[in-house]
């Protein structure tokens, strides 16, 4: 069954494929969005509620991220639904001397790039966090960092995107992708075939499926994290915080290590907690590659709860209600790939933001706007590009 024609089609409904979907559609683009499922209903219903540089290398990784911040700032004003944007910093705190010394090596790489964090002392880290466990030797904080609701924003820019006439199409499988004299030609769905120029491939952990559409191998992994939700009560906590050795169970390139229960470290565990609106917090987390398998696991929910503890020791007083998986879009190199892919005319990727789909969102859909639009961007993103992969071959 033929269906209508679009310039643009855009596959997946995560926060990454409706920011797409959304910036593509203000350049003045006919766009149609195709998710398997329903809005949000992959990674960005499976994940925290933060919008942060502090958790990214100093670079390009960063600078993604801040001037995700600052579009954040603007479709706060920009878009009718609200979603929760709350700009309340960061705190990590570290356990050690070694860990100070690499949090204060991090912290002075981002200044030098301009970027407002700074180290903390024991007595300062207490005076934001009184919980914590009174042993900590201090840490850092960032201050640009901020909370977002992953639902929410989705939903804003569906409601956006339905009000500027684009074509909104959950519950649709897409089948494969025909190619005509190898270009772009039409998206053919189990509801039918899509007729379009171009198509961005937003599917997070299943890109690579569709990447097989056209004969690509993209090199995204499932990287799965669980997060315990606690009961509503008194707050515990202020604002996301974290302990330094979250960098370390992020980026291969640290290479202190813990002393750790082995449960924590097989399970690459690192304390992450975060206040919410209901007045409950989540924690976590952890990483692993486990395929496309979401159950909670009882060693990691263990793992997370001990290393919760230590941190603030009067979670042992706090009931859990509920815990959740998700996967994490993971590339090796830990930076997403936003870019057209050259072999194959018309067929363009903007996925694989491992843990930084909420942050990046906002910037990852503007840029890919301006691609789709022949435009520059607002700044390089050469190493986003999907041909360092075959560069590497």
């Amino acid at each position: 069954m033929a269906m209508n024609n679009y310039d643009v089609v855009v596959i997946g409904a995560g926060v990454i494929g409706t920011s797409v979907a959304y910036h593509i559609q203000k350049k003045g683009y006919s766009v149609c969005l195709v998710e398997n499922g329903d809005v949000a209903s992959g990674t960005s219903s499976h994940c925290d509620a933060v919008a942060l540089i502090c958790d990214k290398d100093p670079g390009i990784d960063t600078k993604q991220g801040y001037a995700s911040l600052l579009r954040f700032k603007e479709l706060r004003e920009e878009l009718s639904y609200d979603f929760d944007f709350v700009q309340r910093g960061c705190l990590y705190v570290c356990e050690s001397e070694p860990e100070m010394e690499a949090a204060k090596q991090y912290v002075e790489a981002q200044v030098a790039d301009g970027y407002d964090m700074w180290m903390l002392d024991r007595k300062e880290i207490f005076e934001k966090e009184p919980y914590l466990a009174r042993d900590l030797i201090g840490g850092f904080w960032s201050d640009p960092d901020a909370g977002v609701n992953p639902y929410k924003l989705c939903f804003a820019f569906v409601n956006e995107l339905k009000k500027l006439g684009a074509a909104v199409m959950p519950h649709t499988e897409v089948l494969d992708i025909r190619l005509k004299d190898g270009r772009v030609d039409a998206v053919i769905t189990d509801q039918g075939e899509i007729g379009c120029e171009k198509v961005v491939n937003c599917a997070g952990v299943w890109a690579p499926f569709i990447g097989r559409m056209v004969g690509i191998d993209i090199p995204i992994q499932p990287r799965k994290g669980c997060i315990m939700i606690s009961e509503r009560g008194n707050p515990v906590v202020h604002q996301k915080v974290q302990e330094f050795g979250y960098m370390m169970s992020k980026f291969d390139s640290i290479s202190y290590t813990r002393n750790v229960d082995p449960i924590i470290e097989e399970n690459n565990v690192a304390m992450v907690i975060e206040p919410t609106p209901a007045d409950n917090f989540m924690l976590g987390s952890n990483r692993a590659l486990k395929g496309y398998n979401i159950a909670s696991e009882i060693d990691v929910m263990k793992a997370e709860a001990m290393r919760g503890i230590r941190f603030f020791p009067i979670l042992k007083e706090i009931n859990c209600i509920r815990t959740y998986a998700g996967m994490r879009p993971f590339v090796v190199d830990h930076l997403p790939i936003v870019s057209e892919v050259e072999e194959i005319p018309g067929f363009y990727i903007a996925a694989g933001h491992e843990g930084d789909g909420i942050s990046l969102s906002a910037i990852t859909g503007k840029m890919m706007s301006q691609i789709i639009a022949g435009e520059e961007t607002d700044f390089n993103i050469d190493q986003l590009k999907f041909s360092r992969f075959r560069k590497k071959a």
